[in-house]
């Protein structure tokens, strides 16, 4: 991988969820995470909610031991998960809102009303090696908070961009891709390494992979429904062949 290369982190949360809905073994998240890391994937993300859902204490227990790409530990910044993610020490642990109610992770972490809460929270995460994320909207206020509590990544929150595409609302799609693309080089100027993910389909990831200053992309919602169609072996690739197009 060059140094412009984008990486792309898959998600198989959504297996899981497939998974759950019959009580059963099949799909395998682990299976799932093996076949999109030979198809080009940098790394697995998956996130254990509180209400477990869909990603498993047993699923965090077999990626670890199964991947040789790195696993990102999307996670609520609760003292249970924090034991779990210290027991593990995954190669990175991604800080995320959560909300019991919501079908899935609805807006960016409000890191600078729980600034002092949060930075003795991650310290612990950073000293056991982990790299620290926090999933943050394309704000200025929350990107300058998430610098002060000593995270080393941020990863901008796509969705709102992606929705308003969908609705055909594109000057909201085309104000809030500005304001993607502005927060990404104020992240960077302050030695902050940005990531980007939700919502994120084929019709939406160029614009947001074209930015100089993201490294990686997180997708995973998108690329378990294209595998219903496709397989997920090609989907993973056509998003890979998109990305790395846009990067040029």
């Amino acid at each position: 991988m060059t140094d412009n290369q984008l990486r792309l982190g898959v998600n198989i949360d959504h297996v899981a969820t497939v998974r759950n809905a019959r009580g059963g073994a099949y799909p395998d998240p682990v299976r799932a995470a093996k076949l999109a890391e030979e198809a080009g994937a940098d790394g697995i993300t998956a996130h254990l909610r509180e209400d477990r859902r869909h990603i498993t204490d047993t699923d965090i227990d077999a990626l670890m031991e199964a991947l040789t790409v790195p696993l990102n530990f999307e996670m609520a910044a609760t003292e249970e998960m924090q034991k779990i993610a210290l027991r593990h020490k995954p190669h990175a642990v991604c800080i995320v809102p959560e909300k019991r109610e919501e079908r899935t992770t609805e807006g960016g972490l409000e890191v600078a009303r729980e600034e002092n809460r949060l930075a003795h929270f991650i310290a612990p995460l950073r000293d056991a090696g982990c790299r620290v994320s926090i999933f943050i909207a394309a704000d200025r206020k929350q990107i300058e908070a998430a610098h002060r509590i000593g995270a080393e990544v941020i990863e901008l929150h796509t969705g709102a961009y992606c929705d308003y595409h969908a609705e055909g609302r594109f000057e909201d799609r085309d104000r809030e891709l500005e304001a993607l693309r502005e927060m990404s080089a104020y992240a960077h100027s302050l030695g902050l390494e940005v990531h980007a993910g939700h919502g994120l389909t084929y019709d939406t990831v160029q614009p947001v992979a074209a930015f100089p200053e993201v490294k990686e992309l997180n997708i995973g919602h998108f690329l378990i429904g294209e595998a219903i169609f496709r397989g997920l072996t090609p989907a993973v690739q056509e998003m890979r062949r998109l990305m790395d197009a846009a990067r040029g």
